[in-house]
Parts: C-alpha cells; structure tokens; sequence
C-alpha cells in the first residue's frame, strides 16, 4: 500500500487541526478535546508515509500549525538558562529511538494550573505551545506533538485518577509531568505524596514513555510556604530513587530572581503565583534544549556530563 498525495494533503489538514487544538482540554470532565483519535490515526499510518508526515509537519511548523510566537519586547529581560541547573541527567531512550527513525513523537504534558496555562495571555503563550514551537525549530523535520493536559487546582492525586484517559490514551513516548505546587499551596503528608509521586512514575514507565518530573515555581506565594523545600526535595529524591529525571524550574526561576536580579514582577503575574508569557516562553525555551540534548543518541549521562555542558545555554 501506498500513499496517494491526496492521502498526504488529508492527513496534513487533520495533523494542522490537531496542533491548533492541542492546548483545548474540558476541565468539566478532563477529558482532551478530539486528540487522542487523531494521534492513534497519525501512529496507524505513520509508518507506511512517515516522509511525507514529517514534511507536512515542518512546513506546517512554519506557519497555520505552529501557535503563534510571543512577541519581542525590547524591555524584557535576557531568557537565560544556566545547563547546570536545566541539563537532564539520563538520556531519554525512547524519545531518542523515535528520533532516530524519524518517527512521530507524542509528547503529554500532565500538571495543575502552570501546565493548563493559568498567567498565559492566550493558549499560544503556555509553556506547552511554545515548547511544540521550540521543539519544532530544533527538528525541523521531525513530526512532534506536545498536548496539553494541565487542569488548574489538581494534585498528584487528581492527575492519577484521570491518567488512563489523559495520559495512556495518547500512547505517548514521553510525559513531562509537572506536580507538586498545590500540595505545598493546601499541605500534604511527606510520606503519602511520596508514595503517589513514586506510582505516578510507575505508572508512566508502565505504558513505554519517558519520564521528567517538573517541580513547583518559585513565587512568593509558593517560596512563603513552610514546607516549599521539602516537596523539591521530595520529588528529587523519589525521581532519583526510580531512576527518572527532574527539569529543576524552581531552581531556574530562583536564579533568575537571585542572580540575575530579575523583579517577580517581570516574570510572574499580578497574582504572584502563576507565570506569565515571558517566563512560559523562557521556561520553554530550557526545556525543549534540555530535551533535544538528553534525546541524543551519544550524550554523556550523569553530573559529569553537566560540567561539558558549560554554564549556560
């Protein structure tokens, strides 16, 4: 079986209408809006016009399919992001056998109100549009999918009772799984978000995908919460333990405000919790490097590979 060019144009609209509604999700019932199918139907057929898929996404990546940019503002402040703070240490095996063989790459991104895009100013300013955007910029030709399944106010424990839907229903080769703010934001025990951060893991390990962990932002309303220090260290130490990664964003984002001397003010919104348009956008920007360096085939693992790295991207 072949496929016709007017298969490739078909399957090129529905991919274009796949990105543009990638961010929609139905927080009434978590449910993602018309995703899952269209992804099962890219996997079916990828193999059989994997050429024309990936071309159709880098000229799609170009224009009507990519959201759209944040605008410059001279006044903003210098997007940098130290690669000792922002290096992955494990390589991401999955995401780097599908590189290799130009295949199609889901990526889900699981959280609460920072993953849904609470702060941003449209669906294409949150964190998991641009990084779709950035990604797209450093695999021009590689077809790459980002959905967004952030729903504000959940826990842990809220994302695990949607996972089979929101999550194994997309199949996905790697999940970034940001967790952890609204424990600290409403209390929790040490011992019980342990064991639910460990099975979320488990779980994404179980279906075949990658996993990174993302940890709160550093925000007032966040950083004033006794037990701040101890959930970054909580979701370390249990990402550690099962042999995952971490993308640190509190510790980006203290640097930013610590070193770089960045106000709140410029990369939070007024409600000095949630991020905004710049710092999704920057945050995005670390991510998607962190990603496509921990994807290569021949990366060095481990701490040491983080002094070859340099000090900043």
């Amino acid at each position: 079986m072949q496929c016709s060019k007017d298969a490739g144009v078909a399957r090129f609209i529905r991919t274009a209408e796949l990105r543009q509604r990638q961010s929609v999700i139905d927080t009434n019932s978590g449910r993602s809006a018309h995703v899952h199918t269209a992804v099962a139907s890219l996997r079916m057929r990828h193999g059989i016009c994997s050429a024309l898929v990936a071309g159709a996404f880098a000229l799609g990546g170009l224009f009507a399919v990519a959201p759209t940019p944040v605008a410059a503002d001279a006044s903003a402040p210098r997007c940098v992001a130290p690669a000792d703070l922002t290096r992955l240490d494990l390589q991401l095996k999955r995401t780097a056998r599908r590189l290799a063989s130009r295949q199609l790459i889901v990526i889900v991104a699981l959280g609460s109100s920072s993953t849904a895009g609470a702060g941003a100013s449209s669906d294409a300013a949150t964190y998991p549009s641009r990084l779709m955007v950035e990604l797209a910029q450093r695999f021009p030709t590689q077809p790459i999918i980002v959905l967004n399944r952030g729903i504000s106010g959940e826990r842990a424990v809220d994302m695990l009772a949607r996972f089979d839907e929101s999550v194994a229903a997309e199949r996905p080769d790697l999940v970034l799984w940001q967790v952890g703010t609204n424990a600290v934001l409403r209390g929790y025990e040490h011992s019980k978000s342990d064991a639910l951060i460990r099975e979320g893991i488990r779980r994404i390990r179980a279906i075949g995908a990658d996993v990174v962990l993302i940890d709160p932002q550093f925000a007032p309303k966040v950083i004033v919460q006794p037990q701040i220090e101890d959930m970054v260290e909580l979701i370390s130490s249990a990402a550690k333990q099962e042999n995952v990664d971490v993308f640190h964003r509190f510790a980006l984002m203290r640097h930013w405000h610590e070193v770089d001397g960045i106000p709140f003010e410029a990369f939070l919104s007024s409600d000095a919790l949630h991020m905004n348009d710049w710092s999704y956008n920057c945050f995005a920007k670390a991510l998607a490097d962190a990603i496509a360096d921990a994807a290569m085939p021949d990366r060095q693992q481990g701490t040491d590979a983080k002094a070859v790295a340099g000090d900043t991207r």
